[in-house]
């Protein structure tokens, strides 16, 4: 698959999330399968590009191509200054975000909240399209409602902007992330539109991308919070839809390997004081599943330094070993819990 100049090795994404894909997230999940992986947003109103936080969402550093930078605004011309900001920074693939549902951003008529007026997506895309020279894509919801699903509306809208690849969740901003995704609505605007569609929501399995590929025809899949502590699904679910068949567990070794790896970039990214408290959601992701992985959690969560982190889950892991060579999962996650913004 391919966007604009760029030809993917897959076509197995990782959604942008807020607190989660970092640098050290994107990188692990790329090296483990990811065809592409898209950054948190980073906000439009130009007051914010100079604070700690907006400079850690923009940072590529080392970053495996293509580099994707989702950002998120209302005004038509803050964006399309947004985005020339990151594209300096070396962002090489522009993503506007129409499709989180999140209060906070919904409140100040960002995110989701946007596909109530079609007018001013439509600004906002020829705006920003217009505006730098490299791919710009566009994440989405499919309506706001159920009464009020527009999304075959913003996609014809999109492609006549000139945007590269549309992203669809299938849920409305009113939908939150409950209930489950529905694909009848990504399906109808793969057949409406000729640039990629990327198929997202609830996809938390080998064969749920394969089905969700099968009824949309979609050209990729995005995985969401199904990535979050488990980043080989991405690999897991590349060699299922090349092969039709699963691979096995990843080994104990390997997982305490890949956590020490992410864990050290982690904490290389954020410094010590933060990176000791972020890290303790990823840990407790990665253990969630796994046999005494509650009661680690709320012990690690007790831990006030990296070296404290990086010895409790070496122990941890060494445990696991004892069970067996490969993980052991506990079937605890539902379906609706892996959602992607």
């Amino acid at each position: 698959m391919q966007i604009g100049p760029y030809l993917l090795r897959n076509n197995v994404f990782v959604a942008p999330m807020a607190g989660v894909t970092d640098r050290p997230f994107r990188q692990l999940c790329k090296q483990l399968g990811a065809g592409y992986a898209v950054s948190e947003m980073a906000a439009s109103n130009r007051r914010l590009w100079a604070s700690e936080k907006s400079a850690r969402r923009t940072d590529h550093a080392g970053e495996m191509a293509p580099k994707a930078v989702q950002i998120a605004g209302a005004d038509p011309q803050e964006l399309a200054d947004c985005a020339r900001f990151n594209v300096e920074r070396g962002a090489q693939i522009i993503d506007i975000n129409m499709g989180c549902p999140v209060k906070k951003v919904c409140n100040n008529w960002c995110g989701s909240a946007l596909l109530q007026h079609e007018d001013l997506v439509e600004r906002i895309l020829d705006t920003v399209v217009a505006a730098v020279d490299v791919p710009v894509t566009l994440k989405f919801r499919t309506g706001w409602n159920r009464e009020n699903k527009n999304a075959l509306r913003i996609a014809r809208l999109a492609e006549q902007a000139g945007i590269a690849m549309l992203t669809l969740h299938g849920r409305t901003r009113a939908d939150g992330y409950s209930g489950e995704a529905e694909y009848d609505t990504i399906a109808a605007v793969k057949a409406a539109v000729s640039i990629p569609v990327v198929a997202n929501g609830d996809i938390t399995t080998p064969a749920k991308a394969r089905m969700v590929l099968d009824a949309t025809a979609a050209d990729a899949v995005m995985i969401g919070r199904a990535a979050q502590g488990r980043p080989w699904i991405c690999r897991e679910i590349d060699h299922y839809l090349r092969t039709g068949t699963y691979l096995p567990a990843p080994l104990v070794d390997e997982v305490r390997g890949l956590m020490h790896e992410h864990l050290e970039a982690h904490y290389a990214f954020y410094g010590e004081f933060l990176g000791v408290r972020t890290a303790r959601k990823h840990i407790g992701w990665y253990v969630r599943e796994l046999d005494g992985g509650e009661a680690f959690r709320q012990r690690m969560n007790l831990l006030e330094s990296t070296a404290a982190q990086l010895h409790a889950v070496d122990r941890f892991f060494k445990m696991q070993a004892e069970q067996g060579e490969r993980l052991q999962y506990r079937p605890v996650i539902a379906a609706g819990d892996a959602l992607a913004a």
